[in-house]
């Protein structure tokens, strides 16, 4: 049998000790003699640009989807799940519902959020409605906490754009600005997130499992909403990358708990069946936010994508979600975190190459339950297609024989 030919751009541990592991062996870029290929963006556009000259065969798969920007990017998933929610308005959809102050009780899950420069005058107004509101400034580009800043009075905006030109930063980068959310759910003290791992195998149609095995990020400093502290970005940010360069950093835990802890956490402060229903309100963000890009999605046949959702909790115990990664980070922090990392990989690969053989595109990816691993079925709509069907035909089946016993005295008449 013909041993599966791996490539990387990166090359992390985590990666290359699960491909060894299936007795797989490196590849070559220049004749495109791969079939499997763990990529970064970057390399994606570029196998997906039309002027590449690149046609990926039936035995190779890469590990994002050509236009995954529509999901990964700050203003792009705004804006798809604005379009969505005026779809599903159009067609007077039950989900629609709102409040008696307007507001959506099942599809609000994203905190109001504008695109910079161009909804400066509409963030304005909205501002004005609520001039003691703290939001927060995000590149549209960028990751791991990079040119994050909090703002509450718009003189700040005004002074971040006159000292942007200054710079001579880019005027064409966009930002998108937030309403932040300033009452946190918070344990110790401390603000956190929540990093869930989703692997989409196909848009159209739509499958998708969640990871049981995420975890949470945990701020260095304990949450306090005064402005004084606006500026402290180990009170108000939750990145790693961000958290690591504080004095009182833990590189031992790493500032993190994994899910399961947060779980029993939470069914011991308020109940399982709170925890419970506030986990089936996060697995509902995750598919109608890829629900929300189902349309716009390339869904090619070669891609698969391993997603880092980034969830918070208010005190409320309402989950928002905050961003999507396309390339959640594969460096690990504590000895907890690269085996959590290695059998995240080892999960998704057994998903998308069953068995470890060389990838046929071709088939249906419905693969076995017991090749799930850690990852649970979040939504498969052929499959659900398969059930409704299969529940229509019994339906017919009862229906008919009811139907015949009725009959049935008179035939022996």
């Amino acid at each position: 049998m013909n041993k599966v030919k791996w490539l990387a751009d990166n090359e992390k541990s985590v990666l290359v000790n699960n491909f060894e592991k299936r007795g797989w062996v490196r590849g070559t870029s220049d004749d495109e003699d791969w079939n499997f290929f763990w990529t970064s963006v970057h390399t994606t556009r570029c196998i997906f640009n039309l002027d590449s000259g690149i046609r990926l065969n039936d035995d190779q798969i890469i590990n994002h989807f050509p236009n995954h920007y529509e999901l990964t990017r700050k203003d792009l998933l705004v804006k798809n799940i604005k379009r969505y929610r005026k779809e599903l308005e159009k067609e007077n959809s039950p989900l629609m519902e709102k409040d008696d102050n307007c507001r959506y009780i099942h599809m609000d899950f994203i905190p109001v959020t504008y695109i910079l420069p161009a909804d400066y005058n509409i963030f304005v107004e909205e501002f004005r409605k609520n001039p003691t509101s703290t939001w927060i400034m995000k590149p549209n580009a960028k990751a791991r906490g990079i040119g994050i800043f909090l703002i509450n009075k718009l003189s700040q905006l005004k002074k971040w754009s006159r000292d942007s030109r200054q710079l001579g930063h880019n005027p064409k980068d966009t930002y998108v600005i937030s309403r932040y959310i300033d009452n946190p759910h918070l344990i110790g003290g401390k603000k956190y997130d929540l990093r869930m791992y989703v692997l989409v195998t196909s848009y159209r149609p739509l499958k998708a499992y969640i990871y049981k095995l995420g975890f949470c990020r945990f701020c260095t400093v304990k949450y306090n909403s005064s402005i004084s502290e606006l500026d402290n970005m180990f009170v108000h940010l939750t990145n790693v990358s961000i958290q690591k360069h504080g004095v009182d950093y833990n590189d031992k835990h790493g500032g993190k708990w994994n899910i399961n802890n947060l779980k029993m956490y939470l069914e011991h402060t308020h109940s399982k069946e709170v925890t419970d229903r506030l986990f089936d309100e996060i697995n509902w963000i995750i598919v109608h936010s890829l629900k929300a890009v189902q349309g716009v999605m390339a869904s090619d046949k070669h891609c698969f994508e391993c997603y880092g959702y980034d969830v918070i909790i208010d005190n409320n115990l309402k989950p928002w979600l905050i961003e999507v990664n396309a390339s959640p980070s594969l460096t690990s922090t504590t000895s907890s975190d690269r085996i959590m990392k290695y059998k995240l990989i080892d999960d998704v690969l057994k998903i998308v190459c069953p068995n470890g053989e060389i990838p046929d595109p071709r088939w249906n990816k419905i693969p076995p339950k017991n090749s799930y691993g850690n990852f649970e079925l979040l939504i498969d709509e052929e499959l659900a297609a398969q059930d409704s069907l299969q529940n229509d035909v019994r339906n017919n089946r009862a229906v008919s024989g009811k139907a015949n016993r009725s009959r049935a005295p008179q035939q022996w008449k």
